[in-house]
């Protein structure tokens, strides 16, 4: 899971401590729009999505909250790997590792507490790639969702 109730205040200091790092070491503006969209994606229990962080960000008044700026906020998130998007939601979730270069995204997505666990099957990527190379595509990123019931929720 990205984050829990016992470690959260942890994890959200030292997420944002790599992402700014990782951000002054590639050049990258981390703004303060793009800092309290990602501190919001970031303290959600749960994948969270473009509308409730715009309407988040129009209540507390951070910056311009036109929705092009909070889209624009996002895709830079997401461009350099900070957070990933879950297609079939449309809601976006904390990368665990925002430091590290990575391109597919593989998660397991409990369908009854909406935990996500970000996995790494290296062996799943590759194979999508051979695949996808065998019919003359160009893989540009993909992202792997599998839908069930988490260990706490079958129980």
């Amino acid at each position: 899971m990205y984050c829990t109730h016992t470690d959260h205040a942890h994890d959200h200091r030292s997420m944002m401590t790599r992402v700014e790092l990782a951000c002054a070491e590639r050049g990258l503006r981390f703004t303060d729009l793009r800092r309290r969209v990602f501190e919001l994606i970031v303290d959600s229990q749960k994948p969270v999505k473009a509308y409730d962080l715009l309407e988040h960000v129009r209540r507390h008044g951070t910056g311009p909250a036109a929705p092009p700026t909070v889209y624009r906020a996002l895709d830079f998130l997401v461009t350099h790997g900070f957070v990933h998007k879950l297609e079939a939601l449309n809601a976006f979730v904390p990368c665990p590792h925002p430091d590290a270069g990575h391109g597919a995204g593989q998660f397991l997505i409990c369908e009854r507490c909406h935990s996500v666990v970000e996995f790494d099957a290296d062996v799943l990527a590759d194979r999508i790639v051979l695949q996808a190379q065998a019919q003359g595509f160009a893989v540009r990123r993909h992202v792997v969702e599998v839908y069930g019931l988490c260990a706490a929720c079958r129980s």
